[in-house]
């Protein structure tokens, strides 16, 4: 069963005491390296931003389906999959950034973490932590259902579509005919 384009969720924005986004958080603040030997999934979601000042207690707070909202580069860094993997144990259901570190992103789409980028955003986005948000994979919009704000973002590829939709891209292989 395909999993729906569109998705909805309460929004966490991971900014600064300023109110700004937080840029060029890597995979280590994400995942500390100190748990790379933590290889359960199940397990990995009580590290997430670990090693984020100010974020350090997110795992605790964050619910299923919740929604990132960060800046630009997010995910640069070393390759680990933990990173990604981290989110998808708590149940965050995608991560909204105003760009992606190159390997972070193809470990999210390989992974079937929704993704979207919205290069256009500002550093203090028109989001704010609380609000209720719908993604649109396909079109790129994102829109803000507490203040009635629409974004537009990037749309996801058609392959991009195909492998989230197949929940990975192990899962969207088996999908394929010979």
């Amino acid at each position: 069963m395909a999993r729906p384009k569109n998705i909805k969720g309460k929004v966490w924005v991971i900014a600064g005491k300023d109110g700004l986004l937080v840029h060029d958080i890597d995979t280590d603040q994400i995942f500390h390296n100190s748990h790379l030997a933590v290889t359960d999934i199940e397990k990995m979601g009580q590290y997430a931003f670990g090693n984020l000042k100010g974020w350090e207690g997110f795992p605790e707070k964050v619910g299923k389906s919740d929604i990132i909202v960060v800046g630009k580069n997010f995910g640069c860094g070393s390759s680990r999959q933990q990173a990604v993997d981290c989110f998808r144990s708590l149940g965050v259901s995608a991560v909204v950034a105003i760009s992606f570190g190159a390997i972070y992103k193809r470990n999210a789409v390989n992974s079937g973490l929704a993704i979207l980028a919205i290069p256009s955003m500002e550093v203090k986005p028109p989001l704010q932590s609380g609000d209720e948000i719908e993604l649109d994979l396909e079109s790129g919009n994102v829109t803000d259902l507490t203040r009635k704000v629409v974004i537009q973002g990037n749309s996801a590829s058609k392959v991009e579509l195909d492998i989230y939709e197949a929940g990975g891209l192990f899962a969207y292989g088996r999908t394929l005919k010979t």
